[in-house]
C-alpha cells in the first residue's frame, strides 16, 4: 500500500495553509512553505512530500534549490512548468527583497564597501557577468552598469564599451566586478591580463580603476586588497 496521504486529509495542525493561519509562517518547514506554493503532488506523493524530496536533492540548502532552473525543477516528479515557475518567482522575489533592503552605501572605502553593494546581484548565478560600479570624485557611488552577460566558464568585458560607460556617466574612478560560478576565488590569467590593460588605458585618461573585485556566492577577491592592481 502506498503511505501517500494528500494535504486535503492530513490533520488541520499539519495542513500547510492552516498551520501557518494558527501559528505563523516560522513555524512550518521549508517544504511546506514550498508546498503551498505548488498547491498539490502526485497520486503517490502529497505536495509536501514532493518538496521534501527537492530539498533532499538540494541537501536542504535553499541557496541551492534557488541555483535550480525550472527545467531543473521539472525533472522532479509532480513539478510541471507551471509549478516550477511559481518557485523559481518566490525564490527571485526573496531576492529583490533582500536587494531593496539593502542599504545603498554613501561611498566606498574598502573593498568590502564593494562587495556589499554589488553581492546581492550576484548571488546564486550560474554564469559570469561583468559589471562596474562609477564612482564620482568622492568615492561616493553614482551606480552600477551592466557590461557583458555570458556562459559558466566566461564572459567578455569590452574595454571600449567600459570606458565609454564611465566618460557618458562622468564618473571619476571605477571599480572592475565579476564572479565566478564555480566559487574558486583565484583570478585567471584572462582575468589579470584584462585588470592589467585597463589600468593603464584608464591612467592615460585620468579615469583610474580603483579595484577588481571576483565574487562567489560566499566570499570575494580584491586586487587592491592583494597588491596586485
Amino acid at each position: 500500500m502506498s503511505d501517500y496521504i494528500s494535504i486535503k486529509n492530513l490533520a488541520a495542525d499539519d495542513r500547510p495553509r492552516e498551520k501557518l493561519l494558527r501559528l505563523g509562517y516560522s513555524a512550518l518547514s521549508h517544504s511546506e512553505i514550498l508546498a503551498i506554493l505548488i498547491g498539490s503532488g502526485t497520486r503517490d506523493k502529497s505536495a509536501v512530500q514532493v518538496c521534501q524530496e527537492i530539498l533532499n536533492n538540494v541537501e536542504g540548502d535553499l541557496n541551492n534549490l534557488a541555483k535550480l532552473s525550472i527545467e531543473d525543477l521539472k525533472k522532479f516528479k509532480g513539478i510541471g512548468e507551471a509549478k516550477a515557475i511559481s518557485i523559481v518567482a518566490a525564490l527571485e522575489l526573496g531576492r529583490r527583497r533582500k536587494a531593496t533592503t539593502t542599504t545603498v552605501l554613501p561611498s566606498v572605502k574598502s573593498s568590502k564597501d564593494a562587495y556589499l553593494y554589488l553581492s546581492h546581484l550576484f548571488k546564486d548565478l550560474g554564469h559570469e557577468e561583468f559589471h562596474i560600479i562609477l564612482l564620482n570624485r568622492a568615492n561616493k557611488i553614482k551606480k552600477s552598469i551592466l557590461i557583458s552577460r555570458g556562459g559558466v566558464s566566461g564572459t567578455i568585458a569590452d574595454g571600449k564599451l567600459i570606458f565609454k560607460k564611465a566618460l557618458e556617466a562622468t564618473a571619476s574612478a571605477l571599480i572592475l566586478c565579476h564572479n565566478h560560478p564555480s566559487g574558486n576565488l583565484q583570478p585567471s590569467k584572462a582575468d589579470l591580463q584584462l585588470t592589467k590593460n585597463l589600468k593603464e588605458f584608464g591612467a592615460m585618461i585620468d579615469l583610474p580603476i580603483l579595484d577588481h573585485i571576483i565574487f562567489t556566492d560566499t566570499a570575494y577577491y580584491s586586487f587592491a586588497d592583494e597588491g596586485i592592481l
